[in-house]
């Protein structure tokens, strides 16, 4: 019984709904079967003033069935982050660990693509870093961008 009480808050943290939303601003064919380069611009939910955009690679069908692998896209991303108004920021994580701002599945549910929010105090900065998460092999695909909140009057809360 200690095991199931320890496994289910484990498996519940894997299915969680992100904390921000992100919505589609462009979309680049970028070969004839169909796969695209998707762009999402995603408001961070603590900071009020900062917009981070995404870009990734979404597989097409044709793609999926020509490969055989129907369930995966592959975890490259890029990412830019920008003041877009009067920055407040709100009840963030401070550690250096950060917290995560986004998060979409990538598979079934082996796989997700993260964008994390970390705070560089001494530097006056906001880090995000957009990352693959896998649950079996890490991944050395990440991009990051930074805010710098020195002289943008930003308000820490």
């Amino acid at each position: 019984m200690p095991l199931r009480r320890l496994a289910l808050p484990l498996l519940a943290s894997l299915f969680l709904v992100p904390p921000a939303a992100a919505e589609q601003v462009g979309e680049v064919g970028v070969d004839w079967v169909g796969n695209d380069i998707i762009i999402e611009a995603i408001a961070d939910p603590k900071v009020e003033g900062v917009t981070c955009h995404i870009a990734y690679f979404e597989r097409s069908l044709i793609d999926r069935l020509s490969q055989g692998n129907w369930f995966e896209d592959p975890s490259n991303a890029s990412i830019a982050c920008r003041q877009t108004g009067p920055i407040t920021i709100g009840d963030i994580d401070r550690g250096e660990e950060g917290e995560n701002v986004f998060r979409e599945s990538r598979s079934i549910i082996l796989k997700s693509l993260r964008v994390k929010r970390i705070f560089d105090e001494a530097n006056q900065t906001l880090i995000y870093l957009v990352h693959a998460a896998e649950l079996t092999e890490g991944s050395a695909k990440m991009a990051i961008s930074t805010v710098p909140l020195y002289g943008s009057g930003a308000e820490t809360n």
